[in-house]
């Protein structure tokens, strides 16, 4: 069997391990899909409205050297630059690693005595020794009022091919737009929308209304979280609030980030539980803020009667009949249905050239569409963590079956772990797993090559 090690998936996440692994001498294949492979689906788009949501100088992909992006793209370290840039530098660190790139979709893997055999689509397949599973974000769980809507009408995911054409749609007709969710998703095609003269309105609709909120321009240093209480929800909660109140909200949230996992881990799985009903929604646009630039962009939008967001709930969504004119009919529309949370009633029906379903990453592993995952699953070779959000992992993430114990040299890569880690899926947090896990499959290859 090949010592190889094959990594699925080609964002950030599975590069960064990928070219971590060749540093340290290993084969490897690093498995993606077409132009999404050395920069995932954040960093691929071409939308120069899409900016980094920190500054170029925490941008680096290396633990080791903090200013590498700075210095290799010549960005100023403050700026919000655009997420293409990071992603072509993200390739042409691929393109200088020993690492062998395939172009395919990894659909099944199965473990024998030796190791592990990855199948593709295709009907290719690849031996390897480990696999390490970092397949990102995926695509948001679908929408049941959408389930008999056309996928030109509605939009199930925004960064496929279909939410483009939802976009270059909604542009060409000048007709208004339906989001649903308000979070970063939602933000990314309000400012694609902006600046591709969209002359309609966009209409965000969510549970509570909330929104991200914006960064800082230029910031102070964060200030020690030493004192932040671990093994109490409750407790942590009031000490960032209470740290609110003493300083700028922007600087308490940031001050707890280099505690997170520590902080995390520390608490039951009852008050994770509760922190994932209850504060999951508050922490988020608290803490994954955008650019200021982004953040000027939608508060003008809203100004300008351009974007709308409603705190409330889908009620029905419908293809309805559009209006007719000199040459015959115009295609059909979306009717959609909103109760505002509070209200005893329903708005009435709005209608839209299309949908969009903006609600984010999927947040339950048991519903992925994932092949490669779902047979992983099916076959008691991973199983979901106690929050049914990724997959439950060791300490080294290494994937733990229904057994309970590590199958042979398979790891988790980045949203895959989040359970274990919650922050777990921004650059300086997945740059130093990367950097762990390479680390601990050298050394378990290495140390079998020297028994042998």
């Amino acid at each position: 069997m090949s010592e190889r090690v094959a990594i699925v998936g080609a964002g950030f996440a599975g590069t960064m391990v990928a070219v971590q692994l060749a540093r340290r001498g290993l084969a490897v294949t690093l498995i993606g899909r077409g132009d999404q492979i050395g920069r995932g689906v954040a960093y691929s788009t071409e939308d120069a409205a899409h900016l980094l949501n920190i500054p170029a100088a925490k941008m680096s992909a290396w633990p080791d050297r903090p200013d590498d992006f700075v210095t290799k793209t010549g960005v100023d370290p403050e700026a919000y630059v655009p997420r293409m840039r990071f992603g072509a530098y993200l390739r042409a660190i691929l393109a200088k690693a020993a690492v062998a790139v395939v172009d395919g979709e990894a659909v099944a893997a199965a473990q024998g005595a030796e190791g592990w055999m990855v199948r593709l689509a295709d009907g290719r397949a690849i031996e390897a020794a480990a696999v390490v599973l970092a397949p990102g974000n995926q695509p948001p769980d679908a929408l049941p009022q959408a389930r008999d809507l056309p996928e030109t009408l509605f939009a199930p995911d925004p960064w496929g091919p279909l939410g483009r054409a939802a976009i270059a749609a909604a542009v060409a007709s000048g007709g208004d737009v339906l989001a649903v969710g308000s979070g970063l998703s939602m933000v990314d095609i309000a400012v694609s929308l902006d600046a591709a003269g969209h002359k309609g309105k966009l209409v965000a609709v969510s549970r509570r209304g909330q929104r991200p909120r914006v960064s800082f321009e230029k910031r102070s240093a964060v200030p020690s979280s030493d004192t932040a209480p671990g093994g109490s929800l409750i407790d942590l909660w009031r000490w960032v609030r209470a740290r609110t109140d003493q300083i700028e909200w922007r600087d308490a949230v940031d001050s707890v980030r280099p505690r997170t996992h520590e902080l995390w881990q520390s608490l039951s799985a009852a008050d994770q539980r509760r922190f994932m009903r209850h504060a999951r929604p508050w922490w988020d646009v608290h803490r994954h803020r955008v650019a200021p630039e982004v953040g000027a962009t939608i508060e003008r939008m809203i100004a300008d009667g351009r974007l709308e967001v409603i705190a409330g709930r889908i009620q029905s969504l419908v293809a309805v009949d559009g209006p007719s004119t000199s040459s015959g009919r115009a295609g059909s529309l979306l009717e959609a249905v909103v109760r505002r949370r509070g209200a005893g009633a329903n708005d009435p029906p709005r209608r839209f050239a299309v949908g969009i379903n903006c609600t984010g990453p999927l947040h339950a592993i048991r519903h992925t569409r994932d092949p490669l995952l779902r047979s992983l699953l099916d076959a008691g070779l991973a199983e979901p963590d106690h929050l049914g959000i990724g997959l439950t992992v060791d300490h080294r993430v290494r994937v733990i079956g229904a057994g309970r114990h590590p199958p042979q040299r398979l790891w988790a890569m980045g949203s895959l772990a989040k359970a274990r880690y919650w922050e777990i899926i921004a650059v300086p947090d997945i740059r130093v797993q990367a950097e762990q896990v390479a680390d601990a499959i050298a050394k378990e290859l290495n140390d079998d090559a020297a028994r042998n």
